[in-house]
């Protein structure tokens, strides 16, 4: 297990069928524009089918959640529907992914007993964003929870005003 300290960061087999992304530390706002940029290019690749193994994932907030969201979602357009799966991941992280309904999104196999694994051994860049991206991103990823599940709106509503806010100031 990764100590809460460490640097967090996604290892990815881009060239696995599914798509493996590894998590290994904390999965948040700071972080999750690397992992959206990296699956939305693999869905413009002909790639649509994704396991984000959880293993080494310590912990999780809502903007990484919504980014989650809004892949499903995405996949969810295609045709055939493309899939998303969430595998070996711990007990809390589960109920995170049940509480804001996400679960109806995509597949959780929490035990990963269907998920087969590739290397994992390409980081995905994490890089730092400007602020208004950065805020860009967690009102995009707020919208997606609700549009994944209507009952998140009252959860997430002072992120989402105080995030349209800071986005319309520029």
């Amino acid at each position: 297990m990764i100590s809460e300290t460490a640097k967090p960061a996604y290892l990815v087999d881009a060239y696995s069928d599914p798509v493996v992304v590894r998590i290994e530390g904390r999965a948040s706002f700071l972080n999750s524009a690397c992992l959206r940029d990296f699956m939305l290019q693999m869905l413009k690749s002909g790639k649509a089918r994704f396991v984000i193994d959880f293993r080494g994932c310590t912990s999780m907030d809502s903007t990484f959640l919504g980014v989650l969201a809004g892949m499903a979602l995405e996949l969810r357009k295609l045709s055939p529907k493309g899939s998303l799966v969430l595998t070996r991941m711990g007990q809390r992280n589960l109920e995170l992914v049940r509480n804001l309904g996400l679960h109806k999104l995509l597949t959780v196999d929490a035990a990963g007993e269907g998920a087969s694994l590739g290397a994992c051994d390409t980081p995905l860049d994490i890089g730092k964003r400007g602020e208004l991206e950065n805020a860009r991103l967690v009102l995009e990823a707020h919208e997606n929870l609700v549009s994944a599940d209507e009952s998140n709106r009252g959860k997430f509503q002072d992120v989402l005003i105080f995030m349209k806010n800071r986005v319309e100031k520029g």
